[in-house]
């Protein structure tokens, strides 16, 4: 595992010495009343998207962050939840859970309804995290995942299902790319541990979840991150990565396969003030209705010429049912 020895140190000269913009996130900082980042926190912000959903979140709550970075969506969660040790981050770099312990110090000096203790940072490792079983309503990592090799992400993706409760909710955010990444990239140890050369295909992203055991996917944003180009990677044509966020819900898979939302609607006008499928799904005249792969799917066969269905727009926000 010398790959992860070797993105420990990157990440420990990141924490030492912050590269502002090194994974330059994709989605804007949230910009709350009374919510003050702190600027080294900002400048620590090693993310691909943003997987504080505010949606997602409830009184009394108990989240999980792996890989914690220099704190910001720590301190973005513990906005919404206000309660001592609601959010648990947990990270295998000394030095960046020493950064961000100083980080917290600062918001807490920064924001009035702050206080450190609503965090609270462990050493440990995203292959076994130092958590009970069924503990945690929400987890999240954010540019963590695609730094693992396939064997260790089966791990790390198992171990974050070990920890959910029953339909608890695993946030992520990582880079993807349009086919394999070439073999003298994957293998270049740093730049793996910069995200840029460990990302899998978006198929194979979330069939890996799916395999994991979750039964409900939410793709709620994708959008372009880098391009790795031919004079700086050797590639032979340019590839664009892009920047995913997903949600993956801790629920049965049912018989037909998982429900994955990719932002597909369903719209039907008819002559009827409704029509239903007999199958769950009661679509109201001339009302969008959020459906998922598999229901856009089976809605379509039918050749009704009432009833249009989307295509995938990869951002969904919520609502319809499965």
């Amino acid at each position: 595992m010398s790959y992860l020895k070797a993105a420990e140190d990157f990440y420990k000269e990141m924490a030492e010495a912050p590269e502002k913009g090194l994974c330059c996130t994709t989605s804007p900082v949230w910009k709350l009343p009374d919510l003050r980042v702190p600027p080294k926190m900002l400048e620590m912000n090693y993310g691909c998207g943003t997987t504080v959903h505010p949606r997602d979140l409830d009184d009394g709550m108990k989240i999980l962050y792996a890989g914690i970075g220099g704190g910001m969506e720590l301190l973005q969660f513990a906005y919404f939840l206000r309660e001592k040790g609601a959010v648990i981050g947990v990270d295998a770099v000394p030095e960046m859970i020493r950064a961000a312990k100083e980080n917290f110090l600062e918001a807490e000096r920064l924001n009035p309804w702050f206080r450190h203790d609503f965090v609270r940072l462990e050493m440990g490792n995203t292959l076994s995290l130092p958590l009970h079983d069924g503990t945690v309503d929400l987890a999240a990592q954010n540019c963590l995942f695609n730094i693992l090799k396939e064997d260790d992400l089966r791990k790390a993706l198992a171990e974050m299902y070990r920890v959910l409760k029953p339909r608890g909710k695993l946030a992520l955010s990582d880079p993807i790319a349009p086919g394999k990444i070439p073999g003298h990239l994957r293998e270049n140890e740093r730049l793996r541990a910069m995200c840029l050369s460990g990302a899998l295909t978006y198929d194979r992203y979330l069939q890996l979840l799916v395999e994991t055991g979750f039964g409900t996917i939410e793709v709620r944003a994708r959008r372009p991150y880098r391009i790795l180009d031919k004079k700086r990677y050797g590639v032979e044509k340019d590839v664009l990565l892009e920047s995913i966020e997903v949600a993956a819900v801790k629920d049965p898979i049912p018989a037909d396969g998982p429900c994955v939302f990719t932002g597909r609607s369903a719209i039907y006008f008819g002559e009827e003030k409704f029509f239903d499928d007999r199958k769950g799904h009661v679509l109201s005249r001339d009302m969008p209705f959020s459906v998922c792969d598999k229901t856009a799917k089976a809605l379509k066969s039918l050749g009704r010429a009432d009833i249009h269905v989307t295509g995938p727009t990869f951002f969904y926000d919520g609502g319809g049912c499965c």
